[in-house]
């Protein structure tokens, strides 16, 4: 039977409850506990965003419309890309043949490639979409790997900041994203991301910023510091990575802030990038980051598909082993399933959920099966997840009914099935109806008196 969703409105600009198109996205804030966004008219704002990197670079008007078509009627809330690209961005022209520089210099704009990312981000508004908008990828600071060239000072980073701040502080929908896929190599390389923050902040104070560290780092690894808003973290390109951990352990800092799973395993990306010896990766991996990343504390998540993220088409140059026309991979069935995530979530009070991991009584190892299980505030309610479909043994008595309701959640159809009626009292060992990988579910357990809609 299929799961019903009091707050979820299935009409393509449903992003935010009552937003239709021409409206102004409302800004974002952080929560009075600091661990979650808001709307400034104090609504919870969950963070579901897409890896769109090139977006700016790679697409035309056409292009784009279609692209944030598709992620508005998914239910995504965020399109996170990039102004200077990762892929030769500065000395490849973006899809009408525009450059962002003079000469490669940061304070010399071609008004035309900014005229486009005028465009894009006013198109997302249109559809209810913030931008997670990123200045610039961080090989342009810091080469490592990358195309560059390092471009950046710490005095024309402020200038290009500052100016980039002057252009956008009027955009409500966008937050800004440091760094691009980086670490600060040295001193130097922290002054310039430092100037590009000083700068934005000369001219705007109302928009949010975090930072995209490289794989297997939060930003707070880094940048500790007062201007960060938000901890988001890059879990990776590895089956193996444990997302809960960045969550749980970004908690334990002191100066609290909202985290964010930015950039974890992508939808047909190959595994350790050695797809002829770990395989590629799919829906199951990015079910099981977006559920651990989501039910141990998070604001927010990120999806990725590595075709999407480069736009891949057969006439371009493959990144690691790209394989499929972006087009076709925006029907994946990972950015659904992410969608029966986010229409649960929102029928229940998700920004108020406490991981707890002593609700599951049994045997749980740190492996690929590791269940995660969150309570709510009040006590009336739990969601706890399977990677493998294990069954589950609950701790009933955490809650503060008497009688409490148990339903399996199939996370890739959004299907709900009810297992029946317990007593606080009991301690039942439930098991769903298939197990292995992909075989993943959520056990959703309710206070009967609460009258949680969820099935029909």
């Amino acid at each position: 039977m299929k799961i019903l969703y009091p707050f979820f409105i299935v009409v393509i600009f449903h992003c935010l409850p009552g937003f239709s198109q021409g409206d102004r996205l409302p800004l974002l804030k952080i929560s009075e506990d600091n661990r979650y966004l808001l709307t400034q008219d104090d609504q919870p704002f969950l963070w579901l965003g897409d890896t769109a990197w090139e977006l700016f670079h790679r697409l035309n008007r056409a292009e784009t419309i279609q692209y944030l078509d598709d992620r508005a009627a998914k239910g995504f809330t965020v399109i996170q890309a990039v102004i200077l690209a990762e892929l030769d961005g500065l000395n490849t022209p973006n899809a009408n043949g525009d450059l962002p520089f003079v000469n490669n210099e940061p304070t010399k704009w071609n008004e035309s490639y900014f005229r486009h990312v005028d465009f894009v981000i006013q198109e997302a508004e249109k559809r209810g979409l913030y931008v997670g908008l990123l200045p610039t990828w961080g090989d342009k600071f810091n080469k490592a790997w990358g195309v560059g060239p390092e471009i950046f000072t710490p005095f024309n980073a402020e200038t290009y900041g500052k100016m980039l701040a002057h252009r956008y502080s009027g955009s409500n929908n966008i937050v800004w994203i440091m760094g691009g896929d980086r670490w600060p190599e040295d001193e130097e390389d922290k002054r310039i991301i430092r100037g590009m923050v000083n700068g934005i902040r000369k001219a705007d104070n109302l928009h949010l910023i975090t930072y995209h560290p490289s794989g297997g780092k939060k930003a707070t690894d880094y940048f500790d510091e007062d201007w960060l808003d938000i901890d988001m973290f890059q879990s990776g390109h590895d089956r193996r990575v444990k997302d809960y951990k960045f969550v749980l352990a970004s908690r334990r800092i002191n100066q609290v802030r909202p985290v964010i799973n930015g950039e974890p395993r992508y939808e047909n990306h190959p595994n350790r990038f050695k797809p002829e010896v770990f395989g590629w990766m799919d829906d199951s991996d990015v079910r099981t980051s977006a559920y651990w990343t989501m039910l141990t504390g998070a604001a927010g998540y990120t999806y990725g598909c590595h075709d999407i993220w480069q736009m891949f088409s057969a006439d371009r140059k493959p990144i690691s082993k790209a394989r499929s026309y972006w087009k076709e991979s925006l029907d994946l069935p990972g950015a659904n399933d992410i969608r029966h995530l986010k229409e649960l979530l929102e029928t229940f009070a998700w920004q108020e959920m406490e991981y707890d991991p002593s609700i599951i009584l049994n045997n749980n190892p740190e492996d690929s099966a590791f269940m995660v299980s969150s309570i709510g505030k009040k006590k009336d309610y739990i969601i706890a997840y399977t990677p493998m479909g294990k069954p589950i043994s609950i701790d009933l008595s955490k809650m503060q009914a008497e009688n409490i309701l148990a339903y399996w959640l199939n996370p890739r159809d959004g299907q709900v099935k009810e297992i029946g009626k317990y007593k606080k009292t009991d301690r039942p060992e439930l098991a769903p109806w298939s197990d292995g990988r992909g075989s993943d579910f959520v056990l959703i357990l309710t206070d009967e008196r609460v009258g949680y809609k969820l099935t029909d």
